[in-house]
């Protein structure tokens, strides 16, 4: 026969109870040195008998087990309270920006004459100041694209006249000096071809007299001697 199913609840026959304090517990401990073999966990178990006595098992330190989950559960209390508040938050920034968008939608449908027959003296006074509020900006606008648009012609202007007054100093320095090369004189070709001269090509005036001076020459000087 199989074991029948114990109801849960107090046992009231102490013996009894004694009895099965001692076999829930050494089950207990064993199962969580189990628990921390198989599965690497980290386990620490507390058990304290109705009498006080303290039994416990920790599968690492239990000093340590038990400052790892203090700091857990304030982690957790404290991330849960900063959650629930970042989400209350953000719902109130969401509910001010959905009020926002709405005022501006009716504004922009003010503004393109869409709803004004049902606004009051009040409401459509302030829409014309609003309307003469951005006519003005868009005035005010306009006038500085003009003046940029002005200053921008100007500087072009300014560096077309810069370009202008460099081309004409260029032209006339060409022309000055065209006029120069045209005073310059420049030998004829036909002097540029003759070949250089050279006394080599020549001979000396005495050696084109003729024969008989050297001859009178000679009979002179002997006679003087």
């Amino acid at each position: 026969m199989g074991r029948g199913k114990i109801e849960i609840k107090r046992i009231e026959n102490t013996t009894n109870r004694q009895v099965t304090f001692c076999k829930r517990r050494n089950g207990l401990l064993k199962k969580a040195f189990e628990l921390s073999v198989l599965c690497d966990a980290e386990v620490a178990v507390v058990v304290f008998s109705s009498r006080g006595k303290l039994y416990e098992f920790s599968s690492q330190s239990m000093k340590k087990t038990i400052e790892k989950y203090k700091k857990s559960t304030a982690e957790n209390s404290h991330g849960g309270a900063i959650t629930e508040a970042n989400t209350q938050y953000w719902q109130q920034e969401a509910a001010k920006l959905r009020q926002q968008i709405e005022i501006l939608n009716n504004t922009n449908r003010n503004l393109l004459g869409d709803g004004i027959t049902d606004m009051n003296q009040k409401d459509l006074k302030q829409l014309e100041a609003k309307i003469d509020r951005a006519h003005g900006k868009v005035r005010k606008r306009k006038e500085e694209k003009c003046v940029e648009e002005i200053e921008r012609l100007q500087r072009k202007e300014h560096q077309l006249q810069q370009a202008n007054d460099y081309l004409r100093s260029r032209i006339m320095e060409s022309q000055c000096n065209q006029n120069m090369n045209m005073l310059v004189p420049h030998p004829h070709p036909e002097y540029d071809a003759l070949p250089p001269f050279d006394t080599r090509n020549y001979m000396h005036a005495n050696l084109m007299l003729p024969a008989h001076h050297y001859a009178r020459q000679e009979l002179t000087t002997l006679h003087l001697g």
